[in-house]
C-alpha cells in the first residue's frame, strides 16, 4: 500500500510541475495560477497541497529542472573546446542560445521571489551553482594564482555581466543588442576581458 501511495504521490507531482511548466513556458511567472495548473494536471486544487507546500515550492522543482537543462547545455557546449578562453566564449554562446530558447522559462529562474521571510531551501541554492562551475574551471586555469574565493568572486562578476547583456538584449531594451549583434558582442567582451584578465596576471608579480 505504501509503495503504490508513493507511486501516486509521485505521478501528481510530475504531473503537476508539467503543467507548471507549460503554464509558464506559454504565459510567464507572473500569470501562474494553482487553479490552472490543477486544471491542467487533472486534479483538484487542494491536490497541489498535498504534493507541495504551496506555489513556490512547485515552482521550484519547475526552476530546478530548467537549471538542470542549463546545466547540461553549457557542459556539453564547455567540452568541445579546450582552450579556457575559447571555453568562456562557447558557455556564453551557449547561455544566449537557451535563454532564447527558453525565454520564459529561464526568466523564471531570476524572477520567482520567496514570500517573506521564507528563504530558498539550500538544495535549491545548491543547484545554482551550476551557473558559474564552468566559469571557475576555466578561471582557474587563466588565473591559477587566485584562492577559491577569489574565483568564485570573479566567476559571479562575469556570470553577471553577461547576463545582464543578454537580459536587457532579449527583453528588447532600448539599451540592449539587437539580436543580429548579441552573439558577436558577447564574443568580443569576453575576449576583451580575458585580455585585460591576461595582462592583470602579467603585472601581478611586479606589484
Amino acid at each position: 500500500m505504501t509503495a503504490k501511495r508513493d507511486a501516486r504521490r509521485e505521478d501528481l507531482r510530475s504531473r503537476l510541475i508539467s503543467a507548471a511548466r507549460l503554464r509558464i513556458q506559454s504565459s510567464g511567472l507572473g500569470g501562474l495560477r494553482a487553479r490552472d495548473i490543477t486544471a491542467d494536471a487533472g486534479c483538484a486544487l487542494g491536490a497541489l497541497y498535498t504534493a507541495f507546500a504551496d506555489l513556490d515550492e512547485l515552482v521550484l522543482h519547475v526552476n530546478s529542472e530548467t537549471l538542470a537543462r542549463l546545466g547540461e547545455a553549457l557542459r556539453e557546449e564547455a567540452a568541445m573546446a579546450a582552450e579556457p578562453s575559447e571555453k568562456l566564449k562557447a558557455l556564453a554562446k551557449a547561455y544566449v542560445g537557451f535563454a532564447r530558447g527558453n525565454r520564459r522559462l529561464w526568466a523564471a529562474l531570476f524572477e520567482h521571489r520567496m514570500a517573506p521571510g521564507v528563504p530558498v531551501p539550500e538544495w535549491h541554492l545548491a543547484e545554482h551553482a551550476v551557473l558559474i562551475q564552468y566559469l571557475v574551471e576555466s578561471l582557474a586555469l587563466l588565473s591559477p594564482a587566485l584562492d577559491r574565493a577569489q574565483l568564485l568572486a570573479r566567476a559571479r562578476t562575469l556570470f553577471s555581466a553577461v547576463h545582464g547583456i543578454v537580459g536587457v538584449s532579449l527583453e528588447g531594451r532600448f539599451i540592449g543588442l539587437a539580436a543580429a549583434d548579441l552573439e558577436s558582442e558577447l564574443m568580443g567582451f569576453i575576449g576583451t576581458w580575458v585580455t585585460g584578465l591576461r595582462q592583470q596576471e602579467d603585472l601581478e608579480p611586479a606589484k
